[in-house]
């Protein structure tokens, strides 16, 4: 051993951490976030409400208070479970780690949310990648049923709406995957919906939930509240109580735990904050449709992905007046010129509609 660094994997050393681009002094447009902050007003009282919390105290009580709050809010089925998460990435890790018999496989589409694959290949599970169909990056039906087969995923995870892409899958393609890994047939594994832009589509998963092998995984980031990071994973009891024991203890605290309750009884603010977001992209969707060059794809997320004649250049040309974006080119080949915009508010939809055109 020459060095401290050695005991480290060398599957963890060859790893490039999660990356955060700087944005201070820049119109954020980068990670999908609410733009709207609270009214003064609500600023006030949550603030009162988090200066008397007991923060020489665990969190205890007031978790079973939120996932009772989150349950009514969700609508969640009677005789389903609900479990909290340090956000949705916790839930992904614990999930991951729940299947992670030597042999087991965990499958998604490609492009999809890249912490399936990096939790699948941190805790030794092998990954397998669908590509999506190249013009309209819908799931291509044949391919996941022929993967299914083939692979016997433990865990097959569907973002609903996906990120990058923003696409709401077709309903009827997603019915025969979850059919085919139905637990009494010859592909037994679980079914993950990860609903994280649900806010904003037009469709949910919840009546996927009378299939006892489907969970739906939900977050209150694009809600309005990604610096609180709370997630929650909802589904059959006897699944959840599985993945529950995973959870470590006091895994939210109690400071995020008020803030979610408090979102949870201004829960119009939020309903109308997103539906401005929803109007925003299709403003952003429209003007992106008119721009020569460009290639715009529907989304039904707070995000819309498009292609560029050259993306490095657009990305930089943004920057440079001031407007943060995501570079997405390098995630798949399918991405090749694509940038992700982020929904803002009215006005920072206007100053990056000038800038592009």
């Amino acid at each position: 051993m020459n060095s401290p660094l050695d005991v480290f994997r060398d599957d963890v050393r060859a790893l490039h951490a999660y990356a955060v681009q700087p944005a201070a002094g820049l119109v954020k447009l980068d990670v999908m976030e609410n733009p709207f902050p609270l009214p003064a007003a609500l600023q006030a009282e949550l603030g009162q409400r988090l200066g008397a919390v007991a923060l020489n105290r665990y969190p205890a009580e007031r978790t079973e208070v939120l996932r009772s709050a989150l349950a009514r809010h969700a609508r969640l089925p009677a005789g389903g479970a609900l479990m909290l998460g340090n956000g949705s990435d916790e839930l992904i890790s614990l999930l991951t780690q729940a299947i992670a018999k030597p042999g087991a496989c965990v499958m998604s589409p490609l492009p999809s949310f890249v912490m399936y694959a990096m939790s699948a290949q941190l805790l030794g599970v092998r990954f397998v990648g669908v590509p999506c169909r190249a013009d309209d990056f819908q799931l291509d039906r044949e391919a996941m049923l022929a993967a299914i087969a083939a692979e016997k995923p433990a865990l097959l995870w569907l973002a609903y709406p996906n990120n990058p892409t923003g696409t709401l899958w077709d309903a009827a393609t997603i019915d025969a995957l979850v059919e085919a890994m139905a637990l009494d047939g010859t592909n037994p594994g679980l079914v993950v919906m990860d609903e994280a832009y649900q806010p904003f589509a037009a469709n949910d998963s919840l009546h996927r939930l009378r299939q006892p092998h489907v969970l739906v995984m939900r977050t209150m980031s694009k809600f309005g509240l990604a610096g609180v990071r709370i997630g929650y994973l909802m589904g059959d009891a006897a699944l959840v109580a599985e993945v529950e024991k995973l959870r470590p203890p006091f895994n939210v605290s109690v400071l995020n735990t008020e803030a979610a309750l408090f979102a949870l009884e201004h829960e119009a603010e939020y309903a109308r904050q997103a539906a401005q977001i929803r109007a925003q992209r299709e403003r952003l969707f429209t003007a992106l449709q008119a721009l020569p060059g460009v290639t715009p794809f529907p989304s039904q997320a707070n995000m819309v992905l498009a292609r560029f004649p050259d993306a490095a250049a657009t990305f930089a040309l943004l920057k440079a007046k001031g407007i943060l974006v995501k570079n997405v080119s390098a995630m798949h080949p399918m991405l090749t010129n694509c940038l992700r915009l982020t929904v803002g508010t009215p006005d920072e939809t206007s100053q990056l509609i000038q800038a592009l055109t």
